[in-house]
C-alpha cells in the first residue's frame, strides 16, 4: 500500500537535509578557519566562491542600518564596532531607505574603514541607462571609486533575466562599469521563487557569462517550501558560484511562529555550504547574538538539522512566515516601479 504523501515528504526532506549537512561540514573543514579577531570573538571566516577573498560568515545587512528607528551616529557607530570585532562582509541597496542605508555606510567606512571590508551594493535598474546612473549614484553615498560586488537586486520576476540581458539592458552597464573598475565582482539577489534564480542561471549560462555570487532567503522554513536551499544552492555550489545568505529571520515574521530561537536559526544558515549570512543588525544587542552563533556554532548533526526542520514543518506550510515569497510586502520595486527605470 502506498504511504500518506506527508510520509514521503518527511522522508525526502530528511534524505535532503542529510545530504545539505555532509556537504556542510566537508566544506566546514576545509574552508572555516579563524583569523586573529575570530580567536578573541569568534567569527570565522570563508571563501567567496572562485573570487579568491575570503570574507566573514555573517554579513552586516544594510537595510536595518539606513533604518528611521536608528539615529545616523548610533548607526556609524554600530557599523564600526561591527568592522572591529570581525565583520569584513557589508551588504546595502541603491534603494534602501531612499539611500540613506548607502549614505551612512558611507560616512562609516571613512578613516580607514573601507579598506577593512568587502563592500556590496545592489541596483534596480533594468535597463542600461538607469543601471549606469544607480551605479554611480551608490558610489558617490558610499564615498568610494569601486565597490567589491555589484548585484542585480529583486530579480523575482519570470522576465527580469530577459530584461536584465537584453540589448541596452542593464548588463550592458555592469559590465562597462567592471570594465571601468568601479565594480570587481558581479551578482544578483532575489526572493519571490528558486525558478527564477534558475531561469536567471540558464541566461547567463547560454551567454557564457559567470556569476561570482548569487544572494537568496536560506532559513529554516526555506527546507519546507519553495525551497532555494533544495533547488538553487546545489547548482551554486557545483559551479563555483558564491551563495549569499539572506531573511534568516524573515524580518521577525520566522521568529514569531515560535519554532526556533534566533541563535539556533543562524546555526542552521552557518550550517549550510554558504560563503556569508547576511542578517539585519540594528542594536549592540542584535550584533552581540550574532557574535554568539558564530562563537558558539559547530556543524550540525543529520539529526539536529532533521529536528529543526521537524519543528518548523507545520508552521512553514504554505509560506505563510516567508511573506517575501508569498505577497509583495518586501517587493521594493512592486512598489515603486519606476526604480526598475
Amino acid at each position: 500500500m502506498d504511504q500518506p504523501a506527508y510520509a514521503r515528504f518527511d522522508r525526502r526532506t530528511f534524505v535532503r537535509a542529510a545530504a545539505a549537512s555532509i556537504a556542510a561540514q566537508q566544506m566546514l573543514a576545509a574552508n572555516l578557519r579563524a583569523d586573529s579577531p575570530a580567536e578573541n570573538n569568534g567569527m570565522g571566516y570563508r571563501q567567496l566562491g572562485r573570487t579568491g577573498e575570503r570574507v566573514s560568515v555573517i554579513g552586516l545587512g544594510g537595510f536595518h542600518i539606513g533604518h528611521s528607528s536608528i539615529s545616523e551616529a548610533d548607526s556609524i557607530q554600530l557599523i564600526r564596532q561591527a568592522i572591529d570585532r570581525g565583520i569584513t562582509f557589508m551588504d546595502n541597496c541603491w534603494d534602501y531607505n531612499d539611500g540613506v542605508s548607502e549614505i551612512r555606510m558611507g560616512k562609516a567606512l571613512a578613516g580607514g574603514y573601507r579598506n577593512r571590508v568587502f563592500l556590496m551594493t545592489k541596483i534596480d535598474g533594468r535597463t542600461r541607462s538607469s543601471a549606469a546612473q544607480q551605479i554611480d549614484e551608490s558610489l558617490q553615498r558610499l564615498q568610494t571609486d569601486r565597490v567589491d560586488l555589484m548585484q542585480f537586486h529583486e530579480v523575482i520576476r519570470l522576465e527580469d533575466p530577459d530584461l536584465i540581458f537584453a540589448e541596452g539592458g542593464a548588463m550592458e552597464a555592469m559590465l562597462a562599469a567592471q570594465k571601468a573598475g568601479k565594480v570587481r565582482f558581479i551578482g544578483f539577489t532575489g526572493h519571490k521563487d528558486p525558478y527564477v534564480h534558475l531561469r536567471m542561471l540558464d541566461e547567463a549560462r547560454a551567454r557564457n557569462f559567470h556569476f561570482d555570487a548569487v544572494q537568496m532567503p536560506l532559513n529554516v522554513m526555506d527546507a519546507h517550501f519553495r525551497s532555494f536551499v533544495h533547488e538553487v544552492l546545489p547548482v551554486l555550489t557545483r559551479e563555483g558560484i558564491a551563495p549569499l545568505g539572506m531573511k534568516c529571520f524573515g524580518d521577525h515574521f520566522i521568529l514569531d511562529s515560535n519554532t526556533v530561537k534566533p541563535v539556533e536559526a543562524l546555526h542552521y544558515c552557518l550550517n549550510l555550504p554558504i560563503a556569508v549570512q547576511i542578517t539585519g543588525i540594528d542594536t549592540p544587542q542584535i550584533l552581540d547574538q550574532a557574535f554568539e552563533a558564530t562563537r558558539t556554532f559547530k556543524p550540525l548533526s543529520q539529526t539536529q538539522v532533521a529536528d529543526l526542520l521537524d519543528r518548523t514543518r507545520a508552521a512553514a506550510q504554505n509560506g505563510r512566515y516567508e511573506l517575501y515569497k508569498t505577497s509583495a510586502h518586501f517587493d521594493g520595486t512592486a512598489h515603486k516601479p519606476a526604480m526598475l527605470g
